[in-house]
């Protein structure tokens, strides 16, 4: 293992051991508090940029399963079709590992991916400093190659368009109401939780103007980077809302674009939601969730326009986590509710959107 330095942005410095793709990286510094699931975390497009802080100690203990795909084309223990995330920064890496349907070491997959991964940092300490100064640009620097110094592009860069499809893609064809999915870094289970409600879906790039299409509803995918660098999404919601009252179901970024699209404002929080264990609340009930989120940023639920209210709210830091509209079938979340990994609380968003369409 060669010795690494984790250095911040305001120049703090963390020192460990490389145990996946030895190659320098930089990018944005983010923690994650959930106990597990880092193949799922790893694969998901959300991650795009990101070096990824594991605030569990133990990690690598479960190996990783193997990346196979089921006939419909989505892969059966993963969120996508590769890494997405630019890095992984853990505490304790355990190069042994043992589960049924482990394959490979983590430290194998990384670098086989050419990801690199760190251990031997203090994370609990790492994500005091980006809790008390928010998450900021990082870079990782071998200490035998210390002139090789990776810049990192990540403020006003549109990942939506490095990880969404390029082309039409469908699902489950013939099998009932039709659904468009716009992807703007969708999770593999997201779709798996469509499909398996009996309709078909056709998945269109982020930027795909469906308006003309046929379909039953719409459904507005999660992904990575900032909502403000996806404004052509937002004019196409726009358009599609003006012409028909067809329901529209949102996650995370989805969220983020009806928001905008509604009229609302977007802001980037000071370190983010990504973890297992938010509880959400949703307005007007006593009803509180446990939920598995992802994200950076939140729509500002006082900006919403009069024809939309709150659907959920976070009940640690008073965040919007999905908004509504008061007459039409448009609803989203902020988390994720098909939870891969994560629990499962919330799946009924699901049962809702489906239902909805006539």
């Amino acid at each position: 293992m060669k010795n690494v330095t984790l250095v911040l942005s305001d120049g703090t410095k963390f020192h460990g051991k490389s145990f996946g793709y030895d190659q320098p990286v930089a990018g944005e510094v983010v923690f994650n508090t959930a106990m597990m699931g880092y193949p799922e975390s790893l694969t998901d497009p959300s991650y795009a940029g990101q070096l990824m802080t594991l605030t569990f100690p133990l990690v690598g203990n479960y190996g990783v399963p193997p990346f196979t795909f089921e006939k419909n084309g989505l892969p059966t223990f993963m969120e996508s079709d590769k890494i997405y995330a630019s890095a992984i920064i853990v505490s304790d890496y355990s190069e042994a590992y043992s589960h049924w349907n482990a394959v490979e070491s983590l430290g194998s997959w990384l670098k086989r991916e050419h990801v690199p991964g760190i251990t031997g940092i203090d994370t609990r300490q790492l994500t005091k400093v980006l809790r008390e100064h928010g998450v900021m640009m990082g870079k990782i620097i071998f200490d035998d190659d210390p002139d090789n110094q990776p810049k990192a592009e990540y403020e006003g860069v549109n990942f939506v368009e490095k990880v969404s499809c390029k082309e039409i893609i469908h699902y489950n064809e013939g099998a009932g109401k039709k659904v468009v999915l716009v992807d703007c870094g969708v999770k593999a289970n997201i779709i798996r939780c469509l499909i398996n409600r009996g309709v078909e879906v056709v998945r269109v790039p982020w930027n795909y103007d469906y308006t003309d299409m046929e379909f039953d509803g719409l459904f507005l995918a999660n992904g990575p980077g900032d909502p403000d660098t996806c404004q052509a999404a937002v004019d196409i919601i726009r358009k599609q809302m003006s012409r028909s009252r067809k329901p529209i179901c949102g996650i995370c970024m989805g969220n983020q674009l009806l928001g905008k699209a509604s009229g609302a404002n977007i802001y980037k929080l000071k370190y983010g939601h990504r973890s297992h264990n938010q509880p959400v609340q949703m307005v007007g009930t006593t009803h509180c969730y446990i939920t598995s989120q992802n994200h950076g940023y939140a729509v500002d639920g006082k900006t919403l326009g009069s024809d939309w209210e709150e659907l959920f709210v976070n009940m640690n830091d008073g965040s919007n986590e999905g908004i509504r509209h008061k007459t039409n079938p448009w609803f989203s979340s902020q988390f994720h509710p098909e939870a891969c990994a994560g629990p499962l609380d919330t799946m009924f968003m699901f049962d809702k959107f489906v239902e909805s369409l006539k």
